[in-house]
């Protein structure tokens, strides 16, 4: 840039920043959200799929097409000064909404931080389905889904038991994308290193590596090949299991028993990350596993733009570099993708099992603390992890838009039911497509 050019540039900055001083800055929309890719191209998808769509999918897109919006009611307020009226709509509350579940992942965070214990190392362990089998579990999502959370908290449970002699413990959360919305169902785990013996009757602390001159001690928790040898053995007799059983729809049985014997003779992917420390505070990793238990899998931080049908967005590199790089789907590609992570119905994504399971979570909580040898310090305040989210904008007193004077709520209309919008004049036209083709 010219001399000239710079001295101007900082010119009019300083007289932005002095302009500016004393106010509050005023956090600024997004320029493209997922909602509004959902609202625009909801029912150019449903026309071209509409014949392979599942009654839950259909009946998911609707809530989020209706997600604040007239038909849904809510409160009117008004400016005492100006006469001045704003609505504020319902939400949805669907978990897959990516504008709703604020108040979900809080509650989840409240809740998930009470297991920790401070002084405790806690690392975080990765439970990868091989994409080979991916076919096979879109068709079977529930069943398989749940194997996967099985199989990994047995792999790990066999694992803790005879490599440290202690109970296992942990709490895990279903992820089924990658970077570009692809299928690529896996499971996150948050594990404590350290725990009450199998008898209970002592402590046993976390394991560390051993030092070297390039590498200092570090918080080890099993063998990750073993562990991912256990997961592998485990799942793939799960699904011969269900299979046997008549639970599992497969159009070809010799296709997937050659894909059985393909992915028997490879490595699974298990991957453990360990604290920097073993008094790490296990925040972290809760609000990256919270970030996602609600509002499915990309939010508008990605998004680029919408120019010409395509959706722009950023993902991360297949390298290790960890750089973010732009990536271009049609419209339509990227709303079928998107609709792949529509959970079954009543599907329970974050589970808990070992000593953090429902019936010896209190027991467990217990020992550890009468075996713990060092008290514990006062626990972090993991519902910091995310900042407060209110589940609707119902529930915000709005200021005035023209004068800025606190409004009044003037009426409160409920919500009607499901039942009543789907089959109300306010229904999308594509829903008269359902069940045609």
């Amino acid at each position: 840039m010219p001399a000239v050019g710079r001295s101007v540039a900082a010119s009019s900055a300083a007289k932005a920043a002095r302009a500016g001083a004393g106010r509050q800055p005023q956090p600024q929309p997004p320029a493209v959200t997922v909602a509004a890719i959902l609202q625009q191209y909801t029912e150019p998808f449903v026309q071209r799929y509409h014949h392979r769509l599942s009654c839950h999918v259909e009946s998911t897109l609707l809530r989020l097409g209706f997600c604040r919006t007239a038909p849904m009611k809510g409160r009117v307020y008004r400016c005492p000064s100006c006469d001045s009226k704003v609505p504020l709509y319902n939400s949805c509350a669907d978990r897959h909404c990516p504008r709703c579940g604020g108040a979900r992942r809080e509650d989840w965070v409240d809740k998930t931080a009470q297991l920790p214990r401070p002084g405790t190392a806690y690392f975080q362990v990765v439970f990868t389905i091989p994409d080979r089998l991916s076919s096979l579990v879109l068709g079977n999502r529930r069943p398989l889904y749940r194997l996967l959370f099985r199989s990994a908290a047995s792999a790990l449970r066999r694992s803790i038991h005879e490599e440290s002699g202690r109970q296992a413990a942990a709490t895990m959360v279903l992820h089924t994308w990658n970077q570009r919305l692809e299928h690529h169902p896996h499971v996150h785990a948050l594990v404590p290193g350290s725990g009450p013996s199998l008898d209970g009757a002592r402590w046993v602390p976390c394991r560390y590596t051993r030092a070297t001159r390039r590498k200092p001690a570090r918080p080890f928790l099993v063998d990750n090949r073993a562990l991912g040898r256990r997961f592998r053995d485990s799942y793939l007799r799960g699904v011969r299991r269900l299979f046997r059983a008549g639970v599992l729809k497969v159009d070809d049985v010799a296709k997937v028993n050659a894909i059985l014997r393909e992915v028997r003779a490879c490595d699974w992917v298990v991957y453990i990350q360990p604290p920097p420390n073993d008094t790490s505070d296990p925040a972290d990793v809760l609000k990256y596993l919270a970030r996602y238990m609600t509002g499915g899998p990309i939010s508008d931080r990605r998004l680029l733009e919408v120019k010409d049908e395509r959706v722009h967005f950023l993902a991360r590199a297949s390298d290790k570099s960890g750089r973010q790089v732009p990536v271009s789907l049609p419209a339509i590609e990227f709303m079928r993708r998107w609709t792949l992570h529509i959970l079954p119905k009543g599907f329970t994504k974050a589970r808990c099992y070992g000593g953090w399971g429902n019936r010896r979570r209190e027991a467990y909580q217990q020992q550890c603390a009468r075996l713990q040898p060092v008290p514990p310090s006062t626990p972090a305040n993991h519902a910091e992890a995310l900042p407060p989210v209110l589940e609707s904008p119902v529930d915000q007193v709005p200021k005035c838009p023209r004068c800025g004077a606190a409004m009044d709520l003037e009426s409160d209309t409920r919500r009607p039911s499901w039942q009543e919008l789907f089959y109300s004049p306010d229904h999308p036209r594509w829903m008269e497509w359902r069940g045609s083709g």
